[in-house]
């Protein structure tokens, strides 16, 4: 099993988190005038590359404090984000 380091709770295991989203997506300024296409566009169309992805995560089955992490779409490793600028 995978191990996630919590800020406020250590590590603890995978299935305690809940992956949120790719962190430093802007929603969108008026989300009433979007039409379906757009906002599919917005939810579900993301590149994907390989390297190091910023993501937010909750700590749903713990203390469930949203933060945000590095993880590496490759080895699947993941680390604490190098600064807090992209914490809401």
């Amino acid at each position: 099993m995978q191990l996630i380091t919590c800020p406020h709770c250590g590590p603890r295991e995978e299935v305690e988190f809940h992956y949120g989203a790719a962190a430093g997506v802007a929603y969108p300024d008026r989300p009433a005038d979007l039409d379906d296409a757009a906002w599919a566009r917005y939810l579900f169309f993301r590149p994907n590359p390989k390297g190091a992805l910023t993501e937010r995560w909750c700590h749903s089955a713990g203390c469930r404090q949203w933060f945000t992490v590095q993880r590496d779409t490759v080895t699947y490793a993941i680390v604490p984000a190098p600064s807090e600028e992209t914490s809401r």
